[in-house]
């Protein structure tokens, strides 16, 4: 049974996110999209799990349904948090998903770490905890706790971030590590670049979306495709844990990580975006106001990686980087990827041609659309052929990713091959 899951997300209640996050307009955008499992997000907020505990019922041991909604996708029970602590001399900030099979595992973890932060405050708490602490507690509640190191490279919050991150994954977890049940590679990198880490290498490699909002051009923007043999939460863990034939990962579906935020370094408020040879050169530090870069993903996975920048595992689940169909849409209409104009494109190209992740995996009847949309068909040809112009992300800038549709463009721009 194929499984499409983004189990990186949050709620209506998380900062600086959509007030329209709510169970029902996820469950409406996510079969647009093409997604059949979503983690609720944010279950450490009181409001929001009261909502959880009254709007979903078990389906099957771990996975949820909207109880209104017999034909809704499915949710599991999953957060993200983030842990500020001092470890080692120095202050980390790392980020991380919990996701439980059942409400009773919730609620004993949620009493656990409600005195170490105030959970009304924010959907994503802020824990003065030790991440490895937090893990121990997971275990102690629920063995079979999915915890997740989150967005792995991002710059400030994350296990490997250059600015408050560690340089190994066994200083942040110790002999706690076996009991990661993945890594998620986050916007800015990809699994091959997750690859060329050595320590890595017997960790699931996951990728989900991190929304927040329910536009389609943000959720299932990355996305996990697992074979399960039911559903079931057991199986789930063990497609992360122990795959097998009938429970693993089959791909993922990727960011171009030059588009992520914190792909290059830089300096956004300077103007100032490097490669890593480049910001090698300037001795890391911002040519305009001479203080430190803020040192990107590229740079890091260079510091860290004991493998070549070629290095392919062909024993890992496969991954396609994708372009999100409203982003494709915006470019072509002159437009934005929210646009009501936009929206409503992107809304008749679902009804004749099937959910968005089906598209971009390049599973549509082609000479339908080569018809009907010409335009869009092209772009997708474009875009498959590798016929696209990337400025990759800095400092918390996303990148821009412009498809080379004439030949004097081509001529000017660079053609980024994948």
């Amino acid at each position: 049974m194929q499984i499409i899951a983004d189990l990186h997300l949050h709620s209506k209640y998380s900062r600086g996110c959509s007030k329209n996050l709510s169970l029902e307009i996820l469950n409406y955008w996510a079969k647009i999209k093409g997604l059949n499992l979503l983690a609720t997000g944010d279950f450490t907020h009181p409001l929001w799990l009261l909502e959880l505990r009254k709007k979903l019922k078990e389906e099957k041991y771990g996975f949820f349904r909207l109880k209104n909604d017999p034909q809704s996708i499915y949710f599991l029970l999953g957060c993200e948090l983030s842990s500020i602590y001092k470890k080692y001399d120095k202050v980390r900030r790392i980020h991380y998903l919990v996701i439980f099979p059942d409400f009773d595992s919730v609620d004993k973890f949620v009493k656990k770490i409600s005195v170490f932060a105030n959970l009304k405050s924010d959907g994503r708490p802020i824990l003065g905890l030790d991440a490895n602490e937090v893990l121990k507690i997971s275990l102690d509640i629920n063995e079979s706790v999915i915890f997740i190191p989150a967005h792995i490279w991002t710059p400030w919050f994350s296990l490997y971030g250059s600015m408050s991150g560690f340089d190994s994954i066994y200083d942040s977890f110790g002999d706690n590590t076996k009991y990661i049940a993945a890594v998620e590679t986050g916007l800015s990198s990809d699994p091959q670049m997750n690859w060329r880490i050595e320590e890595l290498d017997d960790l699931a490699i996951v990728s989900f979306s991190d929304a927040h909002s329910a536009y389609p051009h943000r959720l299932g923007r990355e996305a996990t495709i697992f074979n399960l043999e039911d559903l079931n939460y057991n199986f789930l863990f063990k497609a992360l844990k122990n795959p097998d034939d009938k429970n693993k990962i089959l791909m993922t579906i990727e960011f171009f990580p030059e588009e992520g935020k914190y792909h290059y370094d830089g300096h956004r408020l300077c103007n100032i975006s490097f490669s890593p040879e480049e910001s090698k050169k300037n001795n890391y530090l911002c040519p305009v106001c001479k203080k430190k870069l803020t040192i990107g993903v590229m740079s890091r996975v260079e510091e860290l990686a004991s493998r070549s920048a070629y290095y392919f595992d062909n024993n890992r689940p496969s991954f396609k980087k994708v372009i999100p169909l409203t982003e494709i849409l915006a470019e072509i209409y002159r437009s934005q990827p929210t646009a009501k104009k936009i929206l409503d494109i992107y809304i008749d190209v679902i009804k004749n041609f099937g959910p968005e992740i089906d598209i971009l995996l390049e599973n549509f009847d082609k000479e339908k659309m080569k018809i009907n949309y010409p335009d869009i068909y092209n772009a997708l040809e474009k875009i498959s052929q590798g016929e696209i112009f990337i400025q990759p992300g800095y400092d918390g800038e996303y990148g821009k990713i412009k498809i080379i549709n004439n030949q004097s463009l081509a001529n000017n721009l660079k053609k980024t091959l994948f």
